[in-house]
């Protein structure tokens, strides 16, 4: 008796260890999120040319909120960008978006894009730049991704100018975020025709010199200056 015991007692232990290993098993085996561009996850597809507007309820989209510039836009002006991988000279179509023509020449002519990074460069897709924030951080600080960093604006949105112009390569456009009056000074330039953005965001212009450079630019870059010649 004692010794049916005992053998049932080790067969109760064993039984018990059998379960413990297959539950440490299955926890080791638990798969982790796969990686953007992982094999388990697959290349992720290029988002579009978005800002954050960090999720602030007090931004109110509101077309007498709306920013409406100044500028008197005779239709002969170009924009001049020296960056540090070379001169990029841009056109507008001042009949299309009028209002973020006249927006990007007021911010120029103020400086305002002097000193900015490109924050954002996807070869075959956009090289994206105009945030502020990236003014005061290094190009490694901006590679980084540094907080805020895409974020930033000059404090005001626009009313957003979809028209029939096509994003081809050197096409000029405004980035905003998911609502679409809300453009302010980041501008994206396209590597590559992008169908699938036309009518979503407001084209405004084109590269008419210096794609080249464009296509050359990484993220990190700088704006070191943008003047408007009339």
């Amino acid at each position: 008796m004692i010794r049916g015991t005992a053998v049932w007692r080790v067969a109760l232990f064993g039984l018990l260890a059998a379960m413990m290993a297959l539950a440490l098993l299955a926890s080791g085996c638990s798969s982790e999120p796969a990686e953007p561009g992982s094999a388990a996850g697959g290349d992720a597809a290029p988002s579009d040319p978005e800002t954050a507007d960090d999720g602030d309820p007090a931004i109110a989209y509101e077309e007498d909120t709306m920013h409406v510039s100044t500028v008197e836009v005779t239709g002969t002006e170009r924009a001049v960008m020296v960056t540090s991988k070379g001169t990029v000279t841009l056109e507008f179509y001042p009949e299309d978006a009028p209002n973020h023509v006249a927006s990007f020449i007021e911010l120029a002519d103020a400086g305002f894009y002097n000193g900015i990074k490109f924050h954002r460069v996807i070869p075959g897709f956009v090289a994206q730049g105009g945030d502020p924030i990236t003014r005061d951080l290094t190009p490694e600080q901006v590679i980084a991704g540094a907080p805020g960093v895409g974020t930033g604006g000059p404090g005001w949105q626009q009313k957003a100018e979809f028209n029939s112009r096509k994003h081809e390569t050197g096409t000029l456009a405004m980035a905003r975020s998911q609502h679409p009056d809300s453009a302010g000074s980041q501008f994206y330039i396209c590597l590559a025709p992008q169908p699938s953005l036309d009518g979503q965001y407001t084209v405004f212009g084109k590269v008419v010199e210096g794609m080249e450079v464009v296509t050359a630019l990484t993220v990190g870059d700088t704006i070191e200056s943008v003047t408007i010649t009339r």
